[in-house]
């Protein structure tokens, strides 16, 4: 619809997990060398945490991309709280036949598949996405798995990522044995106001558009709507440029988000941060990051309570 208008190649805010529009903020990165060292040092068991929408996934995907086939991997990519039995689904993600086998069958030809991959020079990656839904008897199944060695290798690694609350989980007392045999893990937090800015502006580089686009002012409200959740922000600057084509606007500015943000709110579509009149420390706009040079006429930032959007406050600074 805008692509042409703006002139990008694709849309640049697709809330798809796709890793060539991944970006590496400061958070990614750590989260992304911790996902490296446990594949690279054998660690057992890998955790990755984040909010809803934090990237979780899009990181998993750009790791699987890196993997040589050196590695067998592995993925239950929808964890549900009615698993039911763990060793056919661990089969069916190794595309190993699970039909009609009893659970010692199902374990027996598993631990064969893992000796013979080993035995062939190559290490056995298991992922399970949504890991929060898993039962502890669940998770403490995968912890036996987790014993299948071979002398002073490990025969299978796994990763384990969910939302927060899998850190609760992991926690209860029950699964205090499951809890220490975690290597590596990492809690992924939502972006910084700095990390979004860049953020907003490395998926419009990637989606073909060299010029800035987006006001700093602009990224600033994306942020604090979407508490720095990336898969909000997508889906408030998908909107913007929506609007904006529908305006014609050569930049997406303030107005066109907070356009955005208060038909979100008045839809009780999206869930978003309750906005303040206090501002939140932002990058200076100016004509060279995509901004005009007069602020004039544009709102200020603004405070959504009992589903209305009110403190529209004129703001002629510039910041």
């Amino acid at each position: 619809m805008y692509e042409a208008f703006y002139g990008f190649k694709e849309k640049p805010f697709s809330i798809l997990p796709d890793p060539g529009f991944l970006f590496f903020s400061s958070v990614h990165t750590a989260a992304y060398t911790m996902l490296e060292y446990g594949v690279l040092n054998y660690a057992g068991f890998t955790c990755i945490t984040g909010e809803i929408g934090c990237g979780k996934t899009t990181l998993i995907r750009h790791m699987l991309n890196q993997l040589g086939p050196e590695v067998r991997v592995g993925l239950i990519s929808n964890a549900q709280q009615d698993f039911g039995e763990l060793m056919q689904w661990v089969s069916m993600a190794f595309d190993l036949d699970y039909r009609a086998k009893s659970k010692v069958e199902l374990y027996d030809q598993f631990q064969k598949f893992l000796i013979g991959e080993y035995a062939q020079g190559r290490r056995t990656l298991l992922i399970i996405d949504e890991a929060q839904n898993l039962q502890p008897a669940t998770l403490e199944e995968l912890r036996m798995l987790s014993n299948i060695n071979a002398d002073k290798d490990q025969l299978l690694q796994l990763i384990l990522v969910g939302q927060p609350n899998l850190r609760d989980l992991l926690a209860r007392p029950e699964l205090v044995q499951f809890s220490q045999r975690i290597s590596s893990d990492y809690h992924l937090a939502p972006l910084t106001l700095t990390d979004t800015i860049q953020y907003v502006r490395h998926r419009v580089h990637v989606a073909g558009r060299d010029k800035p686009l987006f006001t700093n002012s602009a990224c600033e409200l994306l942020h604090r709507a979407a508490r720095g959740i990336p898969r909000v922000i997508n889906i408030l600057a998908d909107f913007a440029l929506v609007y904006g084509y529908a305006d014609a606007a050569p930049v997406v500015d303030r107005r066109l988000v907070m356009a955005v943000i208060k038909d979100k709110v008045r839809a009780g579509s999206l869930q978003l941060a309750h906005l303040t009149h206090t501002p939140v420390q932002r990058a200076q706009d100016s004509p060279k990051s995509g901004e005009s040079s007069s602020t004039t006429g544009e709102p200020g930032p603004a405070r959504v309570a009992n589903g209305a959007v009110v403190g529209f406050a004129k703001d002629r600074s510039g910041t």
